[in-house]
């Protein structure tokens, strides 16, 4: 799938981008990998991390702009959209900085990739855009529905597009973790709500779920990997034994429950052995590929509060420590 094959990734000066650039560039052996992003001191500072590899290249590009994405996806086979302005509070506040780059983006890229001929995309999601109260799950509800239907504008024989759906990512920029570290110096750790719970997943996890998809997809799936969920308490007393907490509220936009597949979406979903499936409601979509998968049971829901994988304290430190 990936080798000797011309990857971009937009976004891909972030966290997730440079786990996946160092997953393909070490196991995979693609020809080109392209880093697209907006930000030209993260690309210095990764082309400095990454080396002289001659099969590296940055493109400085915003999301926004469908002809400099057109530039940069002239040649590529695969794309993996990563691209988006994801933190809640900022979204609340410039909402339509958010659309732009989050919906206007998503429409961008998958034009981009019908007029240059890229064969498969696949674009990140959030467990946020799952009945979303905020903006910024909003604009991911909007983006993923822009990609599934990217495939009826491709045609038959043009690219496909899938989108990969998961939870809060373990070390990711913004992440919880590293301000509870920085709160254990003061003695006192600030949570939102006692009995917040959130999905879990390593980079690392995510990076191999959206490889493994590229291979799975034939174009319109939402795919959602079967992960553990964690309460916020375990997670303080995991990062920070010792400290008090305070409770300090939910923040605008903030669910105390995140959700991944609804009730709703539950309908249309297929269930396999490490992952869930939402399929499109397109009558070109073929199903042969997810004649595996198992229907879910009426009432079902995947939310971090009902799961039945939890992670322990002592899994929460272990997984925190190797950040």
């Amino acid at each position: 799938m990936f080798r000797d094959r011309s990857i971009l990734i937009t976004g891909g000066t972030g966290s997730f981008g440079r786990v996946l650039a160092r997953t393909l560039l070490r196991n995979h052996a693609p020809r080109r990998l392209v880093i697209f992003s907006r930000d030209e001191l993260k690309q210095y500072e990764m082309r400095a991390e990454f080396g002289d590899d001659p099969r590296m290249r940055f493109f400085i590009g915003d999301v926004r702009d469908r002809e400099r994405l057109e530039r940069a996806f002239d040649g590529i086979d695969l794309v993996v959209h990563a691209a988006a302005m994801k933190q809640v509070p900022a979204a609340e506040y410039n909402p339509f900085e958010a659309i732009k780059t989050n919906v206007f983006g998503a429409e961008n890229v998958i034009n981009a990739a019908i007029d240059r001929g890229v064969e498969r995309v696949i674009a990140l999601s959030t467990d946020k855009a799952a009945n979303p109260i905020n903006l910024y799950g909003a604009t991911k509800l909007c983006s993923d529905k822009l990609f599934v239907a990217g495939n009826s504008y491709a045609g038959e024989n043009g690219a496909r597009f899938a989108v990969v759906r998961y939870g809060n990512v373990v070390g990711s920029r913004g992440s919880v973790v590293p301000f509870f570290r920085k709160q254990r110096e003061t003695g006192v750790v600030p949570v939102t709500d006692p009995r917040m719970t959130r999905f879990w997943i390593t980079l690392e996890q995510g990076v191999q779920f959206v490889l493994r998809s590229f291979e799975l997809m034939r174009g319109g799936e939402i795919f959602v990997p079967k992960i553990p969920s964690m309460k916020l308490l375990d997670l303080a007393e995991a990062i920070a034994p010792d400290c008090d907490t305070v409770n300090v509220g939910i923040r605008p936009g903030e669910k105390l429950h995140e959700t991944l597949i609804g009730e709703d979406d539950a309908r249309r979903t297929l269930e396999f052995d490490d992952h869930y499936v939402l399929v499109p409601e397109f009558s070109w979509w073929d199903g042969d590929g997810a004649k595996a998968g198992r229907p879910l049971p009426d009432g079902f829901s995947y939310c971090s509060d009902n799961n039945e994988w939890w992670l322990s304290v002592d899994e929460l430190r272990q997984m925190s420590e190797k950040i």
